[in-house]
């Protein structure tokens, strides 16, 4: 038996995940950096960070938008880096620094209401002061603390495949 809190567990999607993320697709399709992976999910690339948003369902009849962005995988957690990500998150407009220790992964992250999403020009610049200090501060932690940014990640990746499918290609050529 799978229990709904289980992560097997299919998503419940009411009429108003349906509802906010059509919004949201049309409010992001006027940016030229933003691509649909699945219904209920999007990206949008901003420097050398990428921004998840998600829509998640919120009691019977609302949603929840969440906007995250992986900074920093592979990076230790230690005390001057906890105290910064603090001190950082007392004075941000929004958003806030969270460690998730599989992975050793510092993340930012948003939460909106569905009901939020009313002006799309609020909208737009709350994803984009978000994308901004994202981008800004991957690349400050990884230098002071070490680990690799998402860009980094996405080359190495990138690399990896290119060398594997060339080492294929060479094989099948001799």
């Amino acid at each position: 038996m799978i229990h709904a809190t289980s992560p097997l567990a299919k998503p419940v999607v009411n009429s108003a995940v349906k509802a906010t993320s059509a919004r949201l697709e049309k409010m992001l399709s006027s940016s030229a950096a933003y691509r649909k992976v699945e219904n209920g999910l999007y990206v949008i690339k901003q420097g050398s960070t990428i921004v998840m948003i998600s829509v998640h369902p919120w009691k019977a009849t609302h949603a929840i938008v969440r906007l995250v962005a992986q900074l920093v995988k592979g990076v230790t957690m230690e005390v001057p880096l906890a105290l910064e990500l603090l001190e950082l998150n007392a004075l941000l407009r929004f958003g806030a620094f969270a460690f998730v220790p599989a992975g050793d992964v510092i993340v930012f992250s948003h939460t909106l209401l569905d009901r939020e999403l009313s002006d799309q020009e609020e909208f737009m610049d709350t994803v984009r002061d978000f994308a901004i200090v994202a981008d800004d501060y991957d690349d400050r932690i990884a230098a002071r603390y070490g680990g690799q940014t998402m860009q980094e990640l996405l080359e190495e990746g990138v690399v990896e495949h290119l060398r594997t499918g060339h080492e294929k290609h060479h094989f099948l050529k001799t």
